[in-house]
């Protein structure tokens, strides 16, 4: 894989495990978002799911290091690795999500 790997103590929202390690797929950073803005993203997830229509790929939307909402795309390569491969400003259809769980998403 190539990537860089990073554990992050105390992480639960990812698999519920204490350790989880990121494999970065450069992929993810076309977008402009950082290693730590994902890292924050997963700590504060507000949704965390399997994506409807596949079997290994997943979302996260969470909050980046500035507290703006961002989509984080993810397939497990094991119990306790993450392979990710996107990630950016969280998009209209994808904040559509929050304000099904009753959350007040911005669309601007």
């Amino acid at each position: 894989m190539i990537g860089t790997l990073r554990c992050l103590a105390n992480f639960q929202s990812l698999c519920n495990t204490k350790v989880m390690i990121l494999v970065f797929n450069p992929a993810a950073f076309k977008h402009g978002v950082n290693e730590a803005d994902v890292e924050a993203a997963m700590v504060t997830a507000l949704v965390d799911e399997l994506i409807e229509g596949f079997d290994n790929k997943y979302l996260i939307i969470g909050f980046d290091m500035k507290g703006n909402l961002i989509e984080v795309m993810y397939n497990l390569v094991d119990e306790d690795v993450a392979n990710i491969f996107h990630a950016m400003k969280c998009r209209r259809d994808f904040l559509l999500k929050l304000q099904g769980r009753g959350y007040n998403a911005d669309f601007n």
